[in-house]
């Protein structure tokens, strides 16, 4: 037996302790919930950046007339509303969306040392000629 740092099992199959293994049911959605759930977060987030450079753009352009967006009147409010439901869906869906990655990486984080029963090799060697067709 060699000397080395880490502690050596006898048996090869270590037994996992309750609680420490999320169900495989999980598991198997954990991946596609963190990829979907950043991408849709980066698509929220150039939203709202689209957002605000048309907000700006029209606040400039009104203001242009001599008025102040900030005025009372019903047309300076029109502008200041006329994106309010894009940002509070688009904010919503981020934070989904930020939560359904979060939730996918500690669930992969919690699998992380779990093999799936798709991931082994079964000690099969692939070279290039076999995937040639050789």
């Amino acid at each position: 037996m060699e000397d080395s740092i880490s502690r050596q099992s006898e048996d090869p199959t270590p037994i996992p302790k309750p609680g420490s293994r999320i169900p495989a049911r999980l598991a198997v959605y954990a991946r596609p919930a963190l990829i979907a759930g950043i991408a849709v977060a980066v698509v929220c987030i150039v939203l709202l950046i689209i957002v605000f450079f048309l907000d700006s753009f029209n606040a400039a352009a009104y203001s242009m007339t001599g008025k102040s967006v900030q005025d009372a009147t019903q047309e300076a409010k029109d502008i200041r509303e006329s994106y309010t439901g894009v940002r509070v869906g688009s904010l919503v869906v981020l934070v989904v969306s930020a939560l359904a990655a979060l939730a996918g990486g500690v669930v992969l984080y919690l699998n992380r040392g779990a093999v799936q029963g798709d991931d082994e090799d079964n000690g099969e060697d692939v070279d290039f000629e076999d995937l040639a067709g050789q």
